[in-house]
């Protein structure tokens, strides 16, 4: 069974950064796309980044100029480089992986908190 592992996460001021790092358990050969999800206290879990197999990506509004997803397919690992972080950004954040073998595969979550 395939488990993704989740680092990165942390307590950091406003107006910095961050860099998560998701990688899969073992070898994945047919992943399509990877993605990085995030739930807020009280809040519905959303997108924050994805990334497809062939490098298209895809940021929502609120974290577009200063996150950055990126993979490597090798290591099947995937990135978010997070910049100019805000307390709106506090959340526990997931990562995703769509494979058409394996399926959907998600991380446990790792808590990223902004505040001064």
């Amino acid at each position: 069974q395939v488990q993704l592992v989740e680092s990165g996460g942390g307590l950091v001021q406003p107006g910095g950064s961050l860099r998560l790092v998701c990688a899969a358990s073992r070898n994945i050969l047919n992943i399509y796309r990877m993605g990085w999800y995030r739930r807020a206290p009280g809040k519905q879990r959303e997108l924050v980044a994805d990334i497809a197999s062939g490098g298209n990506t895809n940021y929502a509004d609120s974290v577009k100029g200063r996150f950055t997803i990126s993979r490597d397919n090798a290591k099947n690992t995937v990135y978010l480089q997070m910049n100019n972080l805000k307390p709106a950004d506090t959340a526990v954040y997931y990562c995703k992986i769509d494979d058409y073998i394996v399926g959907t595969i998600w991380g446990q979550g790792t808590q990223v908190t902004v505040s001064s």
